[in-house]
């Protein structure tokens, strides 16, 4: 298949682009590098030295005699858009191309409408490109689970029957974003429908959740085509971030009591949802939606998680306690549907399995390169950037040890 990657420079965007041509199927990859610009915005940077995008597609071709093409530009220029769409005609476009920050999009009002005009016009082009080049292709869109936010109820896979004062119907389920960066993709969702209601494209919704590691296949084939590992509070994960203060010597940082509960996957299990929806396309013009993950853990399941992992390796780690700099509930109700893709024959694995092989030893490998002024979270949700509040407090354990979701 043709496969265009948006965000192909990106932390998945990159090691997708790998698998997809080791497979042998024809690659392209656009990005306008506004990551790595948003880093040096921030004084941060990848923990992994990451080369760039030319010198990856060269070592690439190097070591497999594969090719994978580039497009250098925005898609929030229509013209660019178009003319990607125009040459390459992609038989499947995976959509990770947008500001994936939910602290980022709260920094300023300048911030959340950078957010919103990258990702929302983007995607909107996209459709439109799709609609005017290539009306059958599949656009495989990453979403987020953060889409829903924390509803006392069951969450479905993205669709709901509701039935009110006699009648019923199949309804979109409600949305309760919990920044503007989730709010964008409220946006994309919505708009990618209604693409698909009224001019009949084929698209799949991953709403994923957070991912971890960095080892793939082909990642580990050379140092040269390392992807990138964030752990500072604009882009990095709270796991990515407790495995790194854990190596640096830092107290690992939870937000307020750490009873957030969230959905997480592997890499590794991202690209095989990608694979197994794009081998199993839509039937039908409506909007389809998975909810992409495999475990549910409170942050504070991962700080012991990454307190055990460490310990394996002579590692002595403490827990402190962080004002939260977020407006969320605490402690919530969360039980998220996810069958579709197992279903499909996803075979996951599990972050205890893997913690210190797919994450630790790589943190190890490149402690030199931490910033350890990055990581302390001073973006607030109510406003501006200032100096968190910590205290270190002992907690008892989580009463039994997490279990993978489905188990």
């Amino acid at each position: 298949m043709r496969v265009l990657i948006l965000g192909g420079d990106g932390y998945l965007g990159w090691p997708t682009a790998m698998y997809f041509s080791n497979r042998g199927h024809e690659v392209a990859v656009v990005d306008n590098f506004l990551r790595r610009q948003m880093h040096m915005e921030r004084g941060t940077d990848s923990l992994t030295p990451i080369a760039s995008l030319h010198q990856r597609i060269q070592a690439w071709k190097e070591i497999t005699d594969k090719t994978i093409t580039s497009y250098i530009g925005d898609l929030s220029q229509w013209e660019f858009t178009n003319q990607v769409f125009a040459e390459f005609r992609p038989d499947a476009i995976v959509h990770y191309g947008e500001i994936p920050s939910a602290p980022y999009s709260m920094i300023s009002v300048q911030h959340a409408v950078q957010t919103h005009q990258n990702n929302v016009i983007g995607t909107l082009h996209v459709l439109f490109a799709m609609r005017d080049h290539v009306p059958n292709a599949h656009l495989i869109k990453l979403g987020t689970m953060g889409e829903y936010g924390t509803p006392n109820i069951d969450i479905e896979e993205g669709w709901i029957e509701i039935e009110h004062n006699g009648r019923k119907d199949l309804l979109p389920f409600p949305k309760q974003p919990g920044s503007f960066y989730h709010l964008t993709k409220v946006h994309d969702s919505h708009n990618i429908m209604f693409a698909c209601r009224v001019w009949g494209l084929k698209a799949t919704d991953l709403n994923q959740g957070v991912v971890y590691g960095i080892e793939t296949d082909e990642v580990n084939m050379d140092d040269r085509l390392l992807t990138r590992f964030d752990y500072d509070e604009s882009f990095g994960t709270a796991l990515n971030r407790f495995c790194v203060q854990a190596v640096a010597g830092i107290p690992l940082t939870l937000f307020g009591k750490g009873d957030q509960t969230r959905g997480y996957l592997n890499i590794r299990d991202t690209i095989q949802c990608v694979e197994l929806a794009m081998l199993n396309p839509p039937k039908d013009n409506r909007m389809r939606v998975f909810n992409q993950f495999t475990e549910s853990f409170s942050v504070r399941d991962l700080a012991y998680i990454v307190r055990d992992a460490a310990a394996k390796i002579g590692i002595e780690v403490e827990i402190a306690h962080y004002e939260n700099p977020r407006v969320e509930m605490e402690e919530h109700y969360y039980n998220p549907t996810h069958t579709n893709l197992l279903d499909l024959g996803l075979k996951p694995r599990y972050l205890q399995e893997s913690l210190v092989e797919s994450v630790i030893q790589r943190v190890v490998q490149f402690k030199d390169r931490i910033i350890p002024d990055a990581i302390v979270p001073r973006i607030r949700w109510k406003g501006g950037e200032q100096p968190n509040k910590v205290g270190i407090i002992e907690m008892e354990p989580p009463a039994s040890e997490p279990t993978p979701a489905g188990d």
